[in-house]
């Protein structure tokens, strides 16, 4: 290979060009399903963007159409067996086909809000922490949230795969991407005020590398990474985070997050599309969280 043509490969646009690419976003109306979707339209993909809250998603759609791009609004509830096939009905004949699916769609669930406040009376004996953590949502509160951060992830994907597939075999030398949005919540050790989300999420991460090597070795030529975000503004923290001291509220560390800031949607987004793309990338999780796991307990 010539010095030019080996450069020419090298290029950014043609290392990361989703041109003719088409992407589906679960909960990509906010939050960081919002930046991935918005990266990957931006980056040249055909996004459709899936929630049970269409309105919120037409008004993105809207949005995104004021500046060339195309992001497609489509109903989805990942808890739904028959609402992920009703979407899949849709993609399929519009599209045929499927290249990035993004399994982002998530919640925080049951909390332990007292947890990190050494004066909470739930504090006082073994007898009342234990009761404190017993006496939480239940058992079908649990359940709920796994339906949402867990259960979605092998629904969704197992639904699209045949079209993931054909997506596979559209272009020459791609190989269609699964890319669940897990957490660092799955990978500390620390609970955070919430031992269901973080349990999920872990479940979520584990799912990741069994269906990757699952696919891989009956031959489905569909790859399943994963990205496991810090502290990043969204409806489950907040609009919009400031500065060290709401970074460190936010992810109930026991130390700071050494980059002392949330995560950017250029961060996030960019590792989205890195994936999508890197075509030798298989069965890993990636970490963006600003340090978070390089000075907490975890698992990582």
């Amino acid at each position: 290979m010539s010095a030019a043509t080996f450069a020419s490969t090298l290029n950014f646009n043609k290392l990361y060009d989703l041109k003719g690419r088409v992407a589906l976003v679960t909960g990509g109306g906010t939050g960081i399903g919002l930046m991935i979707a918005s990266s990957l339209a931006a980056n040249g993909a055909k996004v459709y963007i899936a929630s049970r809250r269409v309105e919120v998603l037409q008004k993105v759609a809207e949005d995104w159409k004021a500046q060339g791009q195309t992001v497609i609004p489509i109903a989805m509830d990942v808890t739904s067996r028959e609402s992920i096939l009703e979407a899949k009905k849709v993609i399929e004949e519009k599209e045929g086909k499927l290249h990035v699916l993004v399994n982002n769609a998530g919640a925080v669930g049951p909390r332990t809000g007292w947890l990190n406040d050494p004066s909470a009376p739930e504090h006082k004996d073994p007898e009342t922490f234990g009761n404190a953590l017993f006496n939480d949502d239940g058992p079908d509160g649990w359940a709920d949230l796994y339906k949402i951060n867990t259960f979605s992830v092998y629904y969704v994907t197992s639904a699209f795969l045949g079209l993931l597939a054909k997506g596979s075999a559209d272009i020459k030398g791609y190989t269609s991407s699964v890319i669940n949005i897990t957490s660092i919540s799955g990978l500390v050790k620390l609970a955070q005020n919430h031992f269901c989300y973080n349990a999920s999420k872990a479940a979520a991460s584990h799912l990741t590398k069994m269906m990757s090597t699952e696919f891989a070795l009956k031959g489905i030529p569909v790859r399943v990474n994963a990205v496991a975000p810090g502290v990043y503004a969204s409806e489950m923290t907040f609009d919009s985070i400031d500065g060290p001291e709401e970074t460190a509220k936010v992810s109930q560390a026991i130390v700071p997050v050494p980059a002392a800031r949330s995560g950017t949607a250029a961060e996030i987004g960019g590792t989205v599309i890195y994936l999508a793309s890197a075509t030798y990338t298989n069965g890993q999780e990636i970490v963006v969280d600003g340090g978070y796991l390089a000075v907490n307990p975890s698992t990582a």
